[in-house]
């Protein structure tokens, strides 16, 4: 933030597209920051710490996947969201990105009026409210306002989305969350995901902890139990 103004950083190796969405972002009101490949964004995010991160799939030098890689990687950059803009629609690009730790994707090519109404909601998401700051549970404790997950004494760092899904799941242990109602909450309803992007997200925490934490529930969805 500048002040109370968010501030996004926007990448990509097209001069007429960097542009365009700057023009159309700083016209209402953000504060914007330019970059022309990834290793230039990941430069670029460590000085300014942006709130939102667009950035193309593909670009010379540092494509965007390696970047956001470095960017979860980074504690100074580790929260700013990470929504891709992309022109392939193939569902290995999308695993890749969501793997490597982004929050959305939108497609090119970019209609303004779609760009700014995506990024309000993705910023307001950011700050939707609903869970208990602090859960504790054997071994787990869950503290969102500082955005941390320490396991067995141990801090964690979890990507924003992850750590998402896992609070959501957390705050009502036992109960069976479907696919649908995980989707709403932790992505938003306006965000079009494929199907394995929970599974992925849910392998990635169950990498991280015990596999007893999150339990598939056949044909319906995810639960958490600590027990």
């Amino acid at each position: 933030m500048i002040g109370n103004v968010p501030t996004i950083l926007v990448a990509d190796d097209e001069h007429d597209i960097l542009e365009f969405i700057r023009y159309n972002l700083e016209k209402e009101g953000y504060a914007v920051f330019t970059a022309l490949n990834g290793a230039q964004a990941v430069e670029q995010a460590n000085k300014i710490f942006p709130d939102l991160i667009l950035m193309d799939v593909m670009m010379p030098v540092m494509d965007g996947i390696e970047a956001c890689r470095l960017l979860r990687q980074n504690e100074k950059t580790r929260n700013s969201l990470i929504v891709f803009l992309t022109a392939r629609a193939e569902e290995f690009v999308e695993l890749a990105g969501f793997e490597a730790g982004a929050d959305d994707f939108i497609n090119k090519p970019i209609k303004p009026r779609v760009l700014i109404s995506r990024i309000k909601a993705i910023l307001r998401r950011q700050d939707k409210g609903g869970f208990m700051d602090n859960m504790r549970f054997p071994d787990l404790e869950i503290d969102r306002e500082k955005f941390l997950v320490t396991f067995k004494g141990n801090p964690l760092q979890f990507p924003r989305k992850e750590f998402e899904l896992l609070s959501f799941l957390a705050s009502k242990p036992g109960k069976v969350f479907s696919r649908e109602e995980i989707l709403d909450q932790v992505w938003g309803a306006d965000v079009e995901v494929v199907d394995r992007t929970i599974d992925v997200h849910v392998r990635k925490i169950r990498e991280k902890l015990d596999e007893r934490f999150i339990y598939t529930v056949k044909g319906v969805g995810y639960k958490f139990d600590p027990l």
